[in-house]
């Protein structure tokens, strides 16, 4: 997809969970088009990051890490919730699911909250949801929850946040290639099954959701809030 290299220029991206998988090819688009992008996330910066984006390490379960992050920014144009976990079928447990509904849900909160204070008329916030939140998960209960919650969310913070002139939106990913997923895509029994029913025959690539997330962000969708995008090369209609 093409956008102008200087779409952004000048404007301050945040991305959590912005150091690996879909956050960190994230956080490259936006540093392509020109903005000041800053990434966080419990690793470091992937290998080949752009050196112009500033990755910090940060676990969104230590109490007040988030927010001692987010109060270093002066003012925040876009922010990108991104960060999630899933634990698969532990999170039958109640540990484990309190776990995945804190960092997957409550951050994403936590983050919109402290965010608000740095933006104005023109920002934007997009939060990733999952093709999860549309039909659940068996074996990952707390994974799809949360991801249905992310998407109540991002209609109710679109409506609080409208008269503000702050636009909330989420994008909800299909199978995508990312370092937590190789494993399954890389097990030809598991994964032909669930390529048969993708129309476009392929898992996607990470970069496959970040263009969405910048036309979310951007003046194209200057009337566009509340919405959950679906990224999924047509698996949910199929």
């Amino acid at each position: 997809m093409s956008f102008e290299s200087n779409l952004f220029t000048g404007r301050t991206v945040v991305v959590t969970g912005g150091t690996s998988g879909i956050g960190a090819a994230i956080a490259k688009r936006f540093r392509s088009l020109g903005a000041d992008v800053s990434a966080c996330g419990l690793g470091s910066a992937p290998e080949g990051a752009d050196p112009a984006i500033a990755f910090t390490t940060l676990d969104v379960r230590e109490g007040g890490a988030l927010a001692q992050y987010l109060e270093a920014f002066p003012l925040i144009d876009v922010l990108v919730n991104c960060t999630g976990v899933s634990r698969d079928r532990r999170e039958w447990e109640k540990p484990v699911f309190d776990e995945v509904i804190g960092i997957n849900l409550t951050s994403v909160m936590d983050a919109c909250r402290l965010a608000l204070p740095k933006m104005g008329e023109g920002s934007s916030i997009i939060n990733i949801a999952s093709m999860y939140a549309t039909f659940g998960a068996a074996d990952r209960p707390a994974y799809a929850a949360s991801k249905g919650a992310i998407v109540q969310l991002t209609k109710s913070l679109a409506q609080e946040y409208a008269p503000a002139g702050i636009r909330v939106n989420a994008v909800a990913p299909g199978w995508i290639v990312t370092p937590l997923s190789r494993g399954l895509f890389a097990d030809e029994a598991l994964s032909a099954p669930i390529r048969a029913r993708i129309p476009f025959g392929r898992w996607g690539e990470a970069a496959e959701v970040a263009d969405p997330v910048v036309f979310l962000a951007s003046p194209a969708a200057r009337y566009v809030t509340g919405i959950s995008l679906p990224v999924d090369g047509g698996y949910l209609v199929s």
